[in-house]
Formats: structure tokens, sequence, C-alpha cells
């Protein structure tokens, strides 16, 4: 029992990233468990939010405005800014959490560094802690965005590691909990129910990235769902209505959710055997609103798929 301990204690000792408060923290800063931190760094800034929404790159960028490889997602939020001890190595950072990532199950979605991910105009797009909490230097960064879904949370991790003025690796983790799939969740009988009572229910465990029109692989559950209900009821004829919310203009938002609830009727044909003409897509844009458009959590409850009984 004693050598088990002994080398617990010096498997912690020799692993880069640990769990622990360091002298030089900030008040009421922790690390985010899942993730830790490097050996030796110390926590700069932190923010916490029960809901906020973040930004996440899933590709490169080619203008500060650019936001063509990017999702907007929402939940619980934390930013966890970190200086590291001197000269510490970027790479080696960058290295260590990736491998802590993946052995927890993460997914990486996209990593690259400075010229890759577009230069100064991917670090000055990346919402950060302001100075002196976070620093970044725009022509000597990596980036690393990853992902993991497990029991009903969806929790995405992105992390920039850069140097600051005085050449010491400053490290900035922001993690978004949804929570989506477990709380959006609706089963076959449900729908039926909700069908049956008012002839339409909403839907909103079909996911889209923003301004996208491809669902999601998180969606699956809920599709599985409605080709059950649709199985279970034969003669069942259903029209799928793509809601959004009010940002961006009238007709491109009529637009993009007609191609959604088309989308949502592909992939019910194909990916389950439902038969096409059963399913008619439909998209209302932002004309159906069930809550004020004035708040993001009023727009989360907007952008929604409704199933409509058809005749």
């Amino acid at each position: 029992m004693c050598r088990l301990v002994q080398r617990l204690v010096c498997l912690c000792l020799l692993s880069p990233l640990v769990v622990m408060a360091q002298d030089g923290d900030i008040a009421g800063a922790s690390d985010y468990p899942a993730l830790g931190r490097y050996k030796g760094s110390v926590i700069t800034g932190y923010e916490s939010q029960d809901f906020d929404e973040y930004v996440f790159f899933t590709g490169p960028v080619k203008g500060r405005n650019d936001r063509s490889h990017s999702e907007k997602l929402e939940g619980k939020l934390k930013l966890i800014a970190y200086r590291a001890a001197a000269k510490t190595s970027l790479a080696d950072v960058y290295r260590n959490f990736r491998q802590r990532l993946e052995g927890k199950g993460f997914n990486i979605i996209y990593s690259c560094s400075v010229r890759e991910c577009g230069g100064a105009d991917l670090a000055y797009a990346i919402k950060k802690l302001p100075l002196p909490k976070m620093e970044v230097d725009p022509f000597n960064y990596r980036y690393l965005a990853a992902r993991k879904v497990s029991e009903g949370q969806q929790v995405s991790i992105a992390l920039i590691i850069s140097a600051d003025t005085k050449k010491q690796a400053r490290i900035q983790v922001t993690v978004l909990e949804s929570g989506e799939l477990e709380n959006k969740m609706v089963d076959a009988e449900k729908m039926a129910a909700e069908l049956g009572k008012s002839g339409h229910i909403a839907l909103y465990g079909i996911y889209f990235d923003t301004d996208k029109d491809v669902v999601k692989p998180e969606s699956r559950p809920t599709l599985e769902q409605i080709a059950k209900l649709l199985k279970v009821q034969p003669k069942l004829r259903v029209i799928l209505v793509g809601h959004t919310d009010n940002q961006g203009g009238y007709e491109y938002n009529m637009q993009l959710s007609a191609r959604r609830a088309q989308a949502v009727a592909k992939a019910l044909t194909t990916g389950f055997g439902i038969v096409a003409d059963r399913l008619h897509p439909a998209g209302v844009g932002y004309l159906a609103p069930v809550a004020s458009n004035a708040s993001e959590a009023g727009r989360a409850l907007n952008r929604r798929v409704e199933l409509v009984q058809g005749n």
C-alpha cells in the first residue's frame, strides 16, 4: 500500500498538468477539474457565468470579422487565465493540454498556430480576459478547440497559448457546459401527446452551427425519436417548421429556416428510412417567436424546429 501511494505521489510530481491552487492565484479562482493547469502556473484572471455565449473557432479566419468557421454556443461559461513559470515552452504547454484533453475523451475539433489560424485576425477575434489578466502576442500563439458529449452534457473547451512582453507563457482556458442534450430531449411519446393535444410541438434537440443548415451529429437522439413516432403511427404526416431568432435580415432568416427544415427532412429520409412524402419542410424565419428576441435567453427559445400535424 505504501509503495502504491509513493508511486501515485511520484506520478503527480512528474505530470506537467496538475489540479491544485498555487500561491499567487487571484482570490476566488479555481482550475477546471477535468483539465487542471500546467505545473507552476498561476491564475491571473477568472470569470464564471451561469449563462452566457461564446464563439468557438473551428477553422481559420480570413479577416477579423470572419465567422465562417465558428460556432456560437450558450451555457455555463468559465474563462481562466494563467501565467506560466519563466522560460516555459509554448509547444510543451500545448502538447500537455492536448494530451490531457484526448485522455479525458475530448475530440479535437481544430488546432493551429499563428499563420494556419489566420494570423493576428484570429488572435484579436477570440474573446479574452482583459489586460493584465490575459495577454496574447498576435504573432506567437497556439489555438485549440475540443468537445466532449457525455451523459447528456456537452462540454466545449478552447485554449489559446501565447507569450507576454516578458516572454512568459500565457494560457487562457475557456469552458462552456451547455447541457443541451439532457435539457432539450423529447421522446416519441411526448411528441405524440403534444401533437394530439395542440397539433404541434417545439423541439430544441436539433442542432445547427450559427448561420449553417447542416444538422449536427448531436441531433441524432431527437431524430431517432421523430422517426420512432412516425413508425409507430404509419399514417401520420408532419410539417417540419424551421424557426430562427431575429438576428439578420428577414429574407435571410426565411431562407435559413427553410434550408434547416429541409435538412431535417433529408436526415429522416436518408438516415431513418422515413418516406419523403410524409414530411413537409417549411421555414418561417422569426415570424412566430415564443419569447422576446431582446435577450439571448429569448433568442435561444426562438431557435427551434417544430413538428406540426399534417393531413
